[in-house]
């Protein structure tokens, strides 16, 4: 099964500073439909403009990965933590028994990103972060763990059995991600895409289950976020 949910479709949140789309429920955005797929609880497409942000606000038992597609983001938290994640890079927040923390666009350009949520394994265990940087052209052609719950992955450490990936793909080329056809893959791409021969736009939401083998191709140049998870 592959269903694709069109941009124009996500729920839609425009703060002023923020302006955010909605792949599933969130805030005042209600769909009964789009609860979550699998664990992936949120998928948020946020536009966050320059010198504003999220102001602290807690969380718990929730892993949090946030993929930044422009610009940058600062991160502070209650545990200690603070740092910069700049486009392309990302960071994770475990939050286990509980934390506070803060996200503000200290720059002076709008920033993008995604800001994904994954039901935790663990519940009630103690808070953690981490960022990453992951070079682009690392992952020219082929899918690059970014965040798993494997420590063999060499990525960012969440705690729940599902992985995050990127890629990105030239006009014309391909690349094939071998799926566990019992697991739910949510899919969001830059640029126009096929998966399986089903037609995708830019930022167009793919909900991907029951399939062995996913081969996507790129109609233009795209840059590709995958979840895996349970």
């Amino acid at each position: 099964m592959i269903e694709i949910r069109p941009f124009a479709s996500l729920g839609h949140a425009d703060h002023g500073w923020l302006d955010a789309r909605h792949h599933f429920s969130f805030a005042s955005y209600h769909d009964p439909a789009r609860m979550q797929w699998g664990a992936i609880r949120v998928w948020n497409d946020d536009r966050i403009a320059a010198k504003s942000g999220f102001p602290p606000h807690p969380h718990r038992d929730m892993e949090i990965v946030t993929y930044v597609r422009t610009g940058a983001i600062t991160h502070q938290d209650s545990m200690g933590n603070k740092g910069r994640t700049g486009a392309g890079d990302v960071q994770v927040m475990s939050a286990g028994s509980g934390v506070t923390h803060s996200e503000y666009n200290l720059e002076d350009e709008e920033t993008t990103l995604f800001q994904i949520w994954i039901e935790t394994d663990l519940r009630g265990v103690a808070p953690g972060w981490g960022a990453m940087p992951f070079p682009k052209e690392a992952r020219e052609g082929s899918f690059q763990v970014l965040a798993s719950g494997s420590a063999d992955d060499r990525a960012l450490t969440i705690n729940a059995d599902a992985k995050v990936l990127g890629a990105t793909l030239s006009a014309g080329k391909s690349l094939v991600y071998a799926a566990d056809p019992t697991r739910h893959l949510y899919l969001v791409a830059s640029g126009r895409l096929r998966i399986n021969g089903v037609a995708a736009g830019p930022r167009d939401g793919v909900a991907i289950h029951g399939e062995e083998r996913v081969e996507i191709v790129a109609d233009e140049q795209a840059e590709l976020v995958l979840v895996d998870a349970r």
